[in-house]
């Protein structure tokens, strides 16, 4: 029976976990090119706050996203991109013409003698 009982431990079973909620964090991995790489692990972030710090820029340079769940583990990077994205917003009319007054200022500037 004892067999049995630490077969059962090894496999990830736990009887006394049963009534716990699965263990679940994600790994963010950011590449720094020459200087390395880093994995970010915090138990505590939920998949909300992963979102908002990609969409923030506070991780940049992502190389993969896994979602670890008790013993599974889930690349979930382009999911987390994909929801991430900010939507691009098109100019209107009205911003292209200050746009356009701007750069003609810039460029008064520059003509300028000093």
């Amino acid at each position: 029976m004892l067999i049995f009982r630490n077969i059962g431990l090894f496999t990830g079973h736990d009887p006394a976990r049963d009534d716990q909620s699965a263990m679940q964090y994600f790994v963010v991995m950011i590449d720094y090119g020459r200087r390395g790489r880093e994995a970010i692990v915090d138990p505590e972030i939920t998949r909300r706050e992963v979102i908002a710090r990609v969409a923030s820029g506070e991780y940049r340079n992502i190389c993969f996203i896994h979602e670890i769940a008790d013993v599974a583990v889930d690349d979930v990077t382009e999911e987390i991109l994909a929801e991430a994205a900010v939507p691009e917003i098109p100019i209107t009319g009205a911003e292209l013409q200050a746009t356009q007054f701007d750069h003609a200022r810039d460029l008064a500037k520059h003509d300028e003698p000093a």
